[in-house]
């Protein structure tokens, strides 16, 4: 696999873009790592998301040695404060 390996767990981020004519698209996590991901990864299986979504997802190996985001679900609110 090229690139470190992400942490496991759920990832949130936005999607950054779509092209469901391809069915693919992108999506940035908070740190600013890109995760391709195709539309069959949408959880809701509406095979397509508006560009901007904030999303919550996992990453997992993918297809030609990339990570890829799967699961990707609309991210309910978040805080952004962090715990004391």
């Amino acid at each position: 696999m090229a690139g470190p390996i992400p942490s496991a767990g759920a990832h949130h981020g936005r999607v950054a873009s779509f092209d469901p004519a391809r069915g693919l698209g992108e999506v940035v996590d908070d740190d600013g790592t890109p995760f391709p991901f195709h539309a069959t990864a949408v959880a809701d299986g509406s095979r397509t998301i508006a560009v901007g979504t904030a999303v919550s997802f996992v990453v997992a190996p993918g297809h030609r040695g990339r990570y890829e985001a799967r699961s990707l679900a609309p991210a309910g609110p978040r805080s952004h404060q962090r715990p004391a």
